[in-house]
């Protein structure tokens, strides 16, 4: 996935939906940053990201989504708008399967 800019909106946005990191670190691993924006974001924070992503990149981050992530909720929300039905298992941290 490309790099995302850093632009004053998107940065602000990294700051409010990935509060553990620097903004501009949080933007550098797009596929995580968007997985926490399709999981706490709101309309407008979307609304942010029209014009820089789109459903590929929406795609790619169902694929390539981080485990502990997201929540069942907006995996399904997710998945069905990205035409994945039924929507697949959401990832699990390695090592942490039930026995």
């Amino acid at each position: 996935m490309k790099r995302l800019p850093e632009t004053p909106e998107l940065l602000s946005l990294a700051e409010r939906v990935v509060w553990f990191k620097p903004p501009s670190e949080a933007l550098a691993d797009a596929v995580h940053f968007l997985a926490h924006v399709m999981t706490y974001g709101t309309v407008e924070d979307l609304r942010a990201l029209d014009g820089v992503v789109g459903p590929d990149e929406y795609r790619e981050t169902l694929d390539k989504a981080p485990p502990g992530v997201f929540d069942a909720r907006s995996w399904a929300y997710w998945s069905l708008k990205c035409g994945r039905t039924p929507a697949p298992p959401l990832p699990v941290r390695r090592g942490l399967e039930p026995v």
